[in-house]
């Protein structure tokens, strides 16, 4: 793998990242124990496979042309001792100390010289379950392309992989960074096409901005301090749940988390807000079969019905307003304003980068994202992987992002807040749970559910 250009997308991740903000996004892979299986073994496993994945090679350096770019080119003092390190948990609830550990581990931004990931392995006791936290920066991956990249570290994934190396299978060469001059002509003309878009997404993200920059639980100064937290949900009862009500799955975590946030305020003697929350929700706009580098993202905005008292209303409510936004495309609205940031120059991001970083509380207040996993059993050393909580990165000015992803029959929930201004942030993963529970009675059960007030 040579030099690739870094796609628009990506360089304003890239540019968007300080010290306080830092932008990657990441996930806890939790392992049960196997027999005969140490944490040397497994530290070594890590390492050796990290290093044969070839986007794990790969740094960031500014080049002449385009003005302001930057390009993916090989480290070629690349270590994965660098990269793949063990730490340990001493509480005797592993999870609760795996937690803990990996929201201050996820606090600290990743070298900039550096390809920008890093992998720890998380144990307890010797023969008891451990935890892979790795971190990806968002301008290496989204969610998507990151469970490709991290996949690589699996037993089935890694075997595979061998096995077309094995046969001597071609690697897909990468984008130069300077185009054949054969495609001149057809990239002026595209440009052309591009500008038209690019003015009609944005005057879509002008108009859904919002001017009223009121402070809620979602919106806070930024302290830096990160805090995990995880729940988890059957994947059974929430297909019972799309049978009877309708709707797809995403609309019913949305209206769960809608519900969580609910309780969760109220328990803090807040109460619902005049003005429901708003989500930014992410929208893969990959194609099937086409390139997996690079981050290709739109998103829908979502305001969440915080203020409806009753489940079923707010099941209602987001399946309708996610069916207007599927209507309308992810073209429309403030959540294309990653499509925007494809068309721009890499000079605007460069430059430009502090204004879109505060620019997102006019936009929206939290992230909700759900990431697609392999639906095949997974394990890491002959150690099955029993849980997977994703973890997304939090805008500036913002307090929580909420990443879900299914596995093994179960929902896996993972919360990332800022660590000072949602000290509480295991409550609200309690309450996750909660209403998903109370979703599940009243829909299937035949229970009446009692609204929270």
């Amino acid at each position: 793998m040579g030099t690739e250009l870094l796609a628009p997308l990506d360089l304003a991740f890239w540019h968007l990242e300080s010290d306080a903000h830092p932008m990657h996004l990441g996930a806890l892979a939790v392992f049960a124990p196997a027999p005969g299986v140490t944490p040397p073994h497994v530290l070594e496993l890590l390492r050796t496979r990290a290093a044969t994945i070839p986007r794990l090679r790969m740094c960031v350096r500014d080049v002449l042309l385009p003005v302001g770019g930057a390009a993916w080119t090989v480290d070629k003092d690349f270590d994965v001792h660098r990269h793949v390190r063990r730490v340990a948990v001493d509480e005797g609830d592993f999870m609760a100390g795996a937690t803990r550990l990996a929201g201050e581990l996820m606090e600290q931004p990743l070298g900039r010289g550096l390809p920008p990931w890093q992998m720890y392995l998380i144990g307890g006791a010797d023969d008891g379950p451990f935890a892979v936290l790795v971190k990806l920066h968002h301008a290496l991956a989204d969610g998507m392309r990151a469970v490709a990249i991290g996949a690589g570290i699996f037993d089935e994934i890694a075997a595979t992989t061998a096995r077309s190396a094995a046969r001597g299978r071609p690697a897909v060469p990468p984008r130069s960074w300077l185009p054949d001059p054969r495609e001149v002509a057809g990239m002026a003309l595209g440009r052309i096409g591009e500008v038209g878009r690019a003015l009609g997404v944005g005057a879509s993200v002008v108009r859904a901005g919002r001017l009223d920059l009121r402070s809620t639980a979602f919106t806070a100064p930024s302290s830096g301090t990160r805090r995990l937290a995880t729940a988890d949900l059957d994947a059974t009862a929430l297909q019972r749940i799309r049978r009877a009500e309708g709707g797809t799955a995403n609309d019913i975590l949305l209206a769960v988390v809608a519900g969580a946030l609910r309780r969760w305020m109220a328990e803090r003697g807040e109460g619902p807000a005049a003005t429901d929350p708003r989500a930014l929700v992410p929208v893969s706009r990959r194609r099937p079969g086409g390139a997996v580098s690079g981050n290709r993202l739109s998103a829908y905005l979502l305001d969440l019905p915080v203020g409806a008292a009753d489940p079923r209303d707010r099941l209602r409510a987001v399946r309708g307003a996610m069916d207007r936004n599927k209507a309308a495309g992810p073209l429309k609205g403030a959540g294309a304003v990653a499509v925007l940031a494809d068309q721009l120059h890499p000079l605007a991001h460069r430059f430009g980068a502090p204004l879109a970083a505060n620019a997102a509380r006019m936009l929206f207040d939290l992230l909700v994202t759900s990431v697609p996993l392999p639906r095949s059993a997974l394990s890491l050393g002959g150690c099955p992987l029993s849980a997977l909580y994703p973890m997304a990165p939090l805008a500036r000015g913002q307090s929580l992002a909420v990443a879900l992803s299914t596995y093994g029959g179960r929902v896996h929930v993972g919360l990332v807040a800022d660590g000072k201004a949602l000290p509480d942030l295991d409550r609200l993963a309690g309450a996750v749970q909660e209403e998903f529970e109370e979703l599940r009675e009243l829909v299937t059960g035949g229970r009446v559910a009692a609204p929270v007030s």
